[in-house]
């Protein structure tokens, strides 16, 4: 297959690119409550540096729930989703930009007063899990979860950690550095503890939808190029303090 560059009139349709992502994952993305209909977090200012000098406008909506932003991405009625796991299915509707911008730790959550052993995935066997509707941790898990465990998909994290408090689930699945601050914010931090074994480690990308008008090859370059830049120069950590510390300051 050649790869041609684009047109003119495809760079012109190119000059906004409308993002989203999963609204339950500060400090990388959450809900702006001054902006109901906006995102905002590490994930999008990151992709605000990359896109600024590139002459490419950042429209960041808030679409609702993580299952929904997915199926406006499969359908095109969105560019980019700023920041997805790879899985199978995934990748027949977007296409994944190198390199990951983070890498991300997959802990079990459980209440502290019920800790149980955990050492490898077949100890969740028999317990009943929670976590967010349409969450993917990575290949392997996803497929072992699949056949072998329960879990329940909600709409928010919320959710699930308030099941785990009232017993109605053994344990949540959740991002180490997500559920680290979500739990502090919530004033829940000395109630859950992470077991020390992680579920997965799997990079987190940005990914366009391949019903795009801005999905180019030249574009996903320059954008790679950009990201590599920044990754190296230290960048995304001091976003992550700086996100955390907003994060933090909200009223709960």
């Amino acid at each position: 297959m050649v790869l041609c560059k684009p047109g003119l009139a495809e760079e012109r349709a190119c000059k906004t690119l409308t993002v989203s992502g999963n609204p339950e994952y500060p400090p990388l993305l959450w809900e702006d409550s001054r902006e109901p209909e906006a995102l905002t977090g590490v994930a999008t200012a990151l992709l605000a540096e990359i896109l600024e000098p590139l002459g490419v406008k950042l429209e960041v909506k808030s679409l609702g729930s993580w299952a929904r932003v997915q199926r406006h991405a499969r359908y095109g009625e969105l560019d980019m989703i700023a920041g997805a796991f790879i899985t199978p299915e995934r990748t027949q509707y977007m296409d994944y930009l190198l390199p990951p911008f983070t890498q991300l730790t997959v802990s079990v959550w459980v209440p502290k007063d019920r800790v149980f052993e955990y050492r490898h995935w077949p100890d969740l066997k028999g317990k009943q899990g929670g976590t967010l509707i349409n969450n993917s941790f990575g290949q392997g898990f996803d497929s072992f979860a699949e056949k072998s465990l329960e879990i329940v998909g909600v709409r928010t994290i919320e959710q699930s950690f308030e099941m785990a408090l009232a017993g109605r689930v053994d344990y949540v699945l959740y991002e180490r550095l997500q559920g680290q601050v979500k739990l502090q914010r919530l004033g829940l931090a000395d109630e859950f503890v992470a077991l020390d074994v992680p579920i997965s480690t799997e990079g987190l990308f940005y990914t366009f939808s391949k019903k795009s008008p801005c999905n180019t090859f030249e574009l996903r370059e320059r954008i790679a190029d950009r990201l590599y830049t920044l990754l190296n120069s230290g960048r995304l950590d001091s976003l992550i303090s700086e996100y955390t510390a907003r994060y933090m300051s909200l009223q709960p």
